[in-house]
C-alpha cells in the first residue's frame, strides 16, 4: 500500500501548484486533482457549484453537497487511482475529504452540530465509502483576504470563463470557510503552512520548502 498526501485550504491558497511541484519531486508518485471536472461523475458538483440547486451555497444542505462531491471521489478512486495506490505509488491530492471539511461544515455556526457534521462525513466518506485515510494533510493557510485578490484573475476551473461559481463569488462564505479551516485543521492536527509573512505573500518556493520539511 502507499501513501496517500492531501494538500488542502482555502479557494487560491496555492493547492494546485504544490500539488504539482511536490508530485515532480516524489518518484512513484500521481497526482490526483478534485473535483474531477473531467469526468462525468462530477456532474452534480457542477451543478451545485453553478447554482442549479440555489444561488447561494447556503441554500444547499452540507449532508446534500458533500454527498455530490464525496461520489465524485469514490468514482475517481475506483477507477482512476486505486490501483496504483494498493501498488505502493505515493498519491498526491489536490484536495479531498478535507474539503468537505473546509467547506461544508462551515455553513454550520453551531459548534455541537459542526462537530457531529464533521463526524458524520468522516464516517461516510473514509468507513462507508472506503476512501483511504489520508497520511498527512498539508493545510496551506492563506488569509482570505489574500486569497481573494489572488483569485480575481483566475479563470472558473468547470467552464474556464470569469465568471465566479457560488462559493468564490459570496465573501461572507470564503470568510466563514477560513474560519472553518482553521478551527478543522486544528481539530484533526493538519500540518499547518502559513502563506503570509511580515511582508505580505510567502513565494511559492518558501512554501514549497516548508511543505518538504513537514514531509520529512
Amino acid at each position: 500500500m502507499g501513501r496517500l498526501i492531501v494538500i488542502d485550504g482555502v479557494d487560491s491558497s496555492g493547492k494546485e501548484t504544490h500539488a504539482k511541484l511536490l508530485q515532480e519531486k516524489i518518484k512513484n508518485s500521481k497526482l490526483i486533482s478534485f473535483p474531477n471536472y473531467q469526468s462525468p461523475s462530477s456532474t452534480l458538483v457542477k451543478m451545485y457549484l453553478e447554482g442549479a440547486f440555489g444561488k447561494n451555497a447556503n441554500d444547499v444542505s452540507p449532508y446534500a453537497a458533500s454527498s455530490f462531491f464525496a461520489m465524485d471521489r469514490y468514482a475517481s478512486f475506483k477507477m482512476e487511482w486505486e490501483k496504483d495506490f494498493l501498488g505502493g505509488a505515493t498519491i498526491i491530492c489536490d484536495r479531498y475529504v478535507t474539503s468537505n471539511m473546509i467547506h461544508q461544515a462551515s455553513k454550520i455556526d453551531n459548534l455541537t452540530k459542526k462537530d457531529e457534521f464533521l463526524a458524520w462525513l468522516w464516517d461516510f466518506e473514509y468507513e462507508k465509502l472506503k476512501l483511504p485515510k489520508p497520511d498527512i494533510v498539508i493545510f496551506l493557510d492563506m488569509p482570505v483576504e489574500y486569497s481573494i485578490e489572488l483569485m480575481k484573475n483566475r479563470k472558473n476551473k468547470i467552464n474556464g470563463q470569469n465568471k465566479k461559481d457560488i462559493h468564490e463569488e459570496d465573501y461572507s462564505y470564503l470568510k466563514k470557510s477560513y474560519e472553518n479551516a482553521l478551527y478543522v485543521a486544528e481539530k484533526y492536527n493538519w500540518a499547518k503552512i502559513s502563506c503570509v509573512c511580515e511582508n505580505g505573500l510567502k513565494s511559492i518556493e518558501e512554501i514549497q520548502k516548508e511543505i518538504l520539511e513537514k514531509l520529512k
